[in-house]
């Protein structure tokens, strides 16, 4: 699209309306390296043609049904049942609003319902909300809250919690007087005497993810006790897919649990959108931000839903809200809802242990190329960190089996300096065996 000035006399009456004379004007105070360029489409060229010209741009792309992936951090390629998107698309689902109505909204109502229920029993908690933008904010929502229900001013985060969900709870932070505080890790785990030397009746909370950053599992129970003991909220950010074989974090005392889940019927697509899960305790249970949907019954008896205890400062006075969240991630919620429905139980358990036995093959394939060892002594679920020695080079290893049609782990330099040699591998289910081997043998020769 060209954003050269219109000549039409509306959109010049709308310029001079707003006191500006030209669109450039308008933008002026964009960056120009932010302007959207012309578009390189030629002239004259029909509908078809057209569309034939952006298909042969978009094939420049190569798709995850091109390459192997072995890249995850944060963003999981998951097989997604052919029933989720049919379910998903109907019509039904694609245009509801959020459902103040509840005599008009029952069906967007019960979905929500359920949706909350199942991510309850998925993580062990007692309550879930309609979820969040994503896992990050989710981090960041979490720490919000315990601010506001304990009254206290510092946080502590594990250095193994995702670089992306730090970056987001700062920013939210931002003007706040509570301050963050990072716990370091000790082959790559939390560092449990550290954190104990940094608890003190000031901390609000601890927040620790599971599995962390480099893949590894965390001392979640022990962590837990002692933020308990000096009187701190425990918070859990999980991986939804783990809970098929890991501890969910109400079995080890967590107070808020938060995770990522789009994993859960969602493809990865350019890394978004997220959906934001978030759960908590009775106790917390009128602190929660978004929205809740709750189940009753009218006045002949018929089980109906509604939108409830929406602490929300358009609901109440606004000095009593509990969060700004003015929409939920409802389609993708949707989607984990018929995912969940659709494994059940046994099927999540089948699931992980997928994830868990593959990664733990190509671990062991990975470790037999001789310039390639774990830096981490430490059980892990589907994703691991592995170090190639100083002849090797992250980037270029990961270059070179570009070409071979694999993208390898993600080099993770750019958040830990101190790991310049190391990549962060990730294998779920969508990884046949056949694949693994080839990698290790391309491996081989490219050194």
């Amino acid at each position: 699209m060209d954003y050269a000035p219109n000549t039409d006399e509306q959109l010049k009456e709308m310029l001079r309306t707003i006191g500006v004379s030209s669109f450039e004007e308008l933008i002026s105070t964009v960056p120009p390296q932010l302007h959207q360029r012309t578009l390189e489409v030629p002239s004259g060229l029909a509908e078809a043609q057209v569309v034939e010209l952006c298909e042969q741009l978009a094939s420049r792309n190569q798709s995850l049904k091109q390459v192997t992936s072995f890249l995850g951090a944060g963003a999981y390629h998951h097989l997604i049942p052919t029933v989720v998107d049919a379910v998903a698309a109907r019509g039904e689902w694609l245009t509801p609003y959020t459902p103040y109505q509840a005599e008009a909204s029952q069906g967007t109502l019960q979905a929500i319902y359920e949706f909350q229920t199942m991510i309850c029993e998925l993580l062990q908690m007692d309550v879930a909300n309609a979820s969040l933008y994503d896992g990050a904010s989710g981090v960041a929502e979490a720490v919000l809250l315990a601010l506001r229900a304990t009254q206290r001013p510092r946080i502590l985060v594990s250095e193994a919690v995702h670089p992306h969900a730090r970056q987001v709870l700062a920013t939210y932070l931002i003007g706040s007087p509570a301050t963050l505080q990072l716990i370091s890790t000790v082959n790559g785990v939390t560092d449990l005497e550290s954190l104990g030397k940094a608890m003190r009746d000031d901390v609000a909370c601890v927040v620790l993810q599971q599995p962390n950053v480099f893949g590894c599992l965390e001392p979640m129970a022990q962590a837990g006790e002692v933020t308990h003991r000096s009187g701190g909220l425990f918070v859990a950010s999980v991986y939804p897919v783990s809970l098929g074989l890991l501890q969910p974090p109400g079995a080890y005392g967590a107070d808020i649990a938060v995770a990522e889940g789009r994993c859960l019927g969602s493809p990865v697509a350019y890394g978004g959108p997220g959906l934001g899960l978030f759960t908590t305790t009775s106790a917390l249970l009128r602190r929660i931000p978004g929205r809740l949907a709750g189940c009753t019954v009218d006045q002949v008896g018929r089980r109906g839903f509604t939108l409830t205890l929406q602490t929300r400062e358009q609901h109440i006075r606004r000095e009593k809200a509990t969060s700004n969240i003015c929409t939920n991630e409802g389609w993708l919620a949707l989607r984990a809802t018929i995912f969940l429905s659709l494994l059940g139980p046994q099927g999540m358990r089948e699931l992980a242990r997928l994830n868990l036995e593959k990664a733990h093959y190509a671990s062991r394939r990975l470790q037999e190329v001789p310039w390639i060892f774990a830096p981490f002594d430490q059980p892990f679920f589907n994703e691991f960190t592995l170090q190639y020695d100083e002849v090797a080079d992250a980037a270029s290893v990961q270059r070179k089996l570009a070409k071979a049609g694999f993208v390898a782990g993600l080099p993770l330099a750019g958040w830990f300096p101190h790991l310049r040699q190391a990549s962060l591998w990730c294998v779920t289910e969508t990884v046949p065996r056949e694949a693994i081997d080839r990698l290790v043998d391309t491996l081989k020769r490219i050194r």
